[in-house]
């Protein structure tokens, strides 16, 4: 009893201290924390805030009554979707067009950032990279326009490939090609940019580094695989687990401008079916569902992906 009311008045003091030393380091520091606050707001606002509206997941949602006076249905929604028809084949492509995208498209800006450092001129170095950059600052329905143009029956890259034997019709009415089309285009709109973090990354590396495996008779090969890659590791294992915690939000807005009525069964996946069942069929309860369940199985893959990168690579988010 005595060493509890000895440590009340510590425990005081230390909060008193705390909340000293912290109103100091503010007061130091207020020009960092004016330019922090207006992102904290946008979180806030634009993040946080909207999540209570998470609650008519669990709702029959009616405009008209409300978020606190529409009818409770419980996880009968959650019940609806994965007993549903289209649950598998959504799941199914979704899973599909990610694992693709994760595959062939991570790997490529890492390869480019690779190649840029290793060209000697600066100018064309930079020529490369304004190139490179270019897609990722066009609007995304012009961009989808001009792939449409371009897969289309008479585009150039169709034309291309009827030398190879193809029929010469639209590739996006054909249920294989979307897939690659898909994860072409978005190599072609994002690898540039996507490198720029790589390459923010190898200006880090000591040069010191290189000196050494050049004086023990590493090539530039060598090199880059003893001394380059080792060194941006930690950085490509960050962006893969945030990656990783992407996989069943592939973006909407690309597959609802280039996909079909002719190609659902292959092209249709979670993001665009929240889409119309929200927007479209206005069915607002049953699309928040289907969204929280695709944010609920994102945030277990980015733990996951933290955890088993922490016990394996000891490189880890947190």
């Amino acid at each position: 009893m005595k060493k509890d009311k000895a440590s009340a008045p510590a425990a005081a003091i230390d909060k008193k201290a705390f909340r000293a030393r912290t109103w100091k380091q503010i007061k130091k520091n207020k020009m960092v924390y004016l330019m922090v606050l207006p992102v904290i707001l946008y979180y806030v606002l634009f993040h946080y805030k909207p999540m209570y509206g998470i609650i008519i997941a669990f709702q029959n949602f009616s405009p008209r009554k409300g978020v606190f006076g529409s009818e409770w249905v419980g996880l009968q929604h959650f019940k609806d979707f994965f007993g549903g028809y289209y649950f598998l084949r959504l799941l199914g492509n979704t899973l599909k067009l990610s694992f693709a995208t994760l595959l062939i498209g991570f790997p490529i800006p890492i390869i480019l950032a690779l190649l840029i450092n290793e060209l000697r001129s600066k100018k064309f170095s930079k020529a490369v990279q304004t190139i490179t950059y270019m897609p990722h600052f066009v609007s995304m329905v012009v961009l989808c326009s001009m792939i449409r143009q371009f897969v289309g029956s008479n585009g150039f890259i169709t034309h291309f490939f009827t030398t190879f034997g193809y029929d010469g019709s639209n590739m996006l009415s054909k249920g294989s090609l979307w897939i690659p089309i898909y994860v072409i285009s978005n190599i072609w709109q994002g690898a540039g940019w996507g490198s720029i973090v790589y390459l923010a990354a190898l200006t880090g590396i000591d040069s010191e580094l290189y000196d050494a495996a050049r004086v023990d008779g590493a090539n530039r090969w060598k090199q880059t695989v003893h001394v380059t890659f080792p060194s941006i590791l930690p950085t490509i294992i960050i962006m893969l687990i945030m990656r990783v915690g992407q996989i069943m939000g592939v973006g909407y807005e690309k597959t609802i401008l280039l996909y079909n009525e002719g190609i659902y069964e292959v092209a249709d996946i979670i993001s665009t079916y929240v889409y119309r069942m929200g927007l479209i069929s206005r069915e607002f309860s049953f699309s928040t569902a289907v969204g929280l369940f695709n944010s609920v199985v994102n945030f277990i893959l980015v733990i996951l992906a933290n955890q088993i990168s922490k016990k394996t690579t000891e490189t880890s988010l947190w």
